[in-house]
């Protein structure tokens, strides 16, 4: 394959004005994490420890194999919402190794709200258990759940996407043949009882944990019978008498020990396919990216240099680099792993778009997946466009995009706008991950072009009075911060419109393990659509 050749000149003063403004970008990032990782506070936090619990991240980290990644989903839900009153919407999820089987993990963080189930617990909740179906990954529930949050149940309770949507993935991925597997650290009531008791096994741990349909409250309201929590449903009565639970623990690290002997008996190989090499470093420094992506999206950039810093030996096979210059397609490896590239470099024109599908064709014949690297205003307009065929042609990629088998990553590194984010496999499309890097924007407009509509259609309203210039000034700035406020990364991901915000440096090693999970899925054969026409 050709070497990737790097314009970037780390002494330009661009180059070090940008970093030290993307310096800043990844400090905030980073503060935001703090939050997430506090939980529920100090008092709560210690008041959990005083009941002889582990917290959320400890109990991954004893289970998941030493020395071995973690990767973190939607860190930053719910951040901004319930007066920043939720940290990750009080669910940690991801995906780790435990006893060498990758698996989906997802555990209750009961210092946020007891655990309880809000809008975007349930959000979150529900992704993590699509990524374990999708890629046919086993998945296991620490149980720390207080139920539906019940002065919010219309947003979690009635629809097919709130709480019961989880029960209802939960038969899929058993009808499917998927593990799932739970240890039960604290009270799970109501319908947080089925949880576990979907699960093909679980283990209870002594005293802290319970599971009822009716807590003791209700069982005295309505039949009048006085009974306490551990009686009712505690791990020794469900462990002896009941059955429900297949396990008992002393204590929640003998649970996770439990849990883990659990997974080394599932009897699930996991196999890599496809043309998987030994991994070679980029040949230019990942440490760049930061003063190569734009920070100022008015100003570009090319993805050349972003692929020479993520690709192994940055080796790339770039596919008609004379035509459709606004759209880089090509074939490289990360960490050993095949991968096909569609990386924006503009504004998509009919050419762009054309050749997008002809490559999507050519990984869909030979069973290699693809990365979306979204940097775009979105498709061309104008009367010139419109006699090229932008719409049919834009269709076409939408089309190819969605119908294509293999599997779909994005990552936005710079804009993503307008119908660009769907014809580059935005959320609408269903990727197997996606990301964003805290430089990242995603809306329907940029805020240059959706002020300008807007202001457009407020001086033509026939409805209202003529505004004066200074009203008019006055709406178009507010107008602006809206769209600056709605396409920032923190509000998407805030809103699990993304996985997760990431940091350039780590993208490298974030995509590899995307790629690896789809990798154990054997590729599908058969008939194949043509999309080129």
């Amino acid at each position: 394959m050709t070497i990737l050749t790097s314009n970037c000149n780390p002494q330009d003063p661009q180059f070090t004005k940008n970093k030290a403004i993307y310096d800043g970008l990844i400090s905030d990032l980073r503060d935001r994490f703090d939050w997430a990782l506090a939980g529920g506070g100090e008092k709560i936090v210690a008041r959990h420890r005083e009941r002889g619990k582990l917290l959320a991240r400890e109990r991954i980290d004893l289970l998941v194999d030493p020395l071995t990644p973690f990767l973190e989903l939607s860190p930053l839900a719910a951040l901004g919402l319930y007066d920043n009153g939720l940290p990750s919407a009080g669910i940690v999820t991801g995906i780790g190794t435990v006893r060498g089987v990758t698996c989906v993990i997802i555990a209750n963080d009961a210092t946020v709200k007891g655990g309880s189930f809000y809008k975007e617990t349930v959000r979150k909740h529900i992704r993590a258990q699509d990524i374990a179906y999708e890629n046919d990954l086993p998945i296991i529930y620490l149980v720390d759940c207080g139920g539906a949050n019940l002065e919010n149940l219309e947003d979690v309770f009635p629809d097919q996407e709130h709480f019961g949507g989880t029960f209802y993935r939960q038969c899929r991925m058993s009808a499917k043949g998927l593990p799932q597997l739970a240890a039960v650290f604290g009270e799970c009531t109501a319908g947080g009882a089925y949880i576990p008791a979907l699960c093909d096994e679980f283990v209870m741990v002594a005293k802290n944990s319970s599971i009822h349909l009716g807590g003791p409250q209700i069982v005295k309201a309505a039949i009048s019978e006085i009974i306490n929590r551990d009686d009712l449903g505690g791990a020794w009565m469900h462990s002896t008498l009941s059955g429900v639970s297949d396990h008992f623990a002393v204590d929640e690290k003998e649970a996770i020990a439990k849990l883990r002997d659990m997974v080394g008996a599932l009897n699930y190989p996991q196999t890599l396919h496809g043309d998987i090499r030994a991994p070679l470093p980029p040949r230019y420094d990942p440490a760049e990216l930061t003063g190569i992506a734009s920070v100022d999206l008015t100003v570009p950039f090319d993805q050349r240099e972003i692929i020479a810093r993520l690709v192994d030996d940055s080796a790339f096979h770039e596919f008609k680099p004379l035509y459709g210059a606004t759209l880089l397609c090509g074939f490289a490896h990360i960490e050993g792993l095949p991968v096909g590239i569609i990386a924006n470099n503009g504004v998509l024109m009919s050419e762009s778009t054309l050749k997008g599908v002809h490559f999507i064709e050519l990984c869909d014949q030979r069973n290699i997946p693809l990365l979306f690297m979204q940097n775009t205003t979105g498709f061309m307009v104008g009367s010139e466009a419109e006699r090229n065929g932008i719409a049919k042609n834009s269709a076409k990629l939408v089309y190819a995009v969605s119908n294509t088998r293999v599997p779909r990553y994005t990552l936005v590194t710079g804009g993503s706008y307008g119908a660009g984010n769907y014809g580059m496999s935005g959320r609408g499309f269903r990727p197997r991950f996606m990301f964003m890097w805290p430089n990242a924007r995603l809306g329907g407009m940029n805020p240059d072009v959706g002020s300008s509509v807007l202001m457009d259609l407020r001086r033509a309203s026939i409805s209202k009075e003529p505004a004066t210039e200074a009203e008019l000034a006055a709406y178009e700035q507010k107008v602006r911060d809206m769209f600056e406020e709605k396409s920032a990364p923190y509000y998407c991901t805030a809103r699990i419109w993304d996985d997760g915000i990431i940091e350039p440096a780590d993208t490298r090693q974030t995509l590899a393990l995307c790629l690896a999970i789809g990798a154990m899925q054997a590729p599908q054969t058969g008939y194949r659509p043509v999309y080129r026409m």
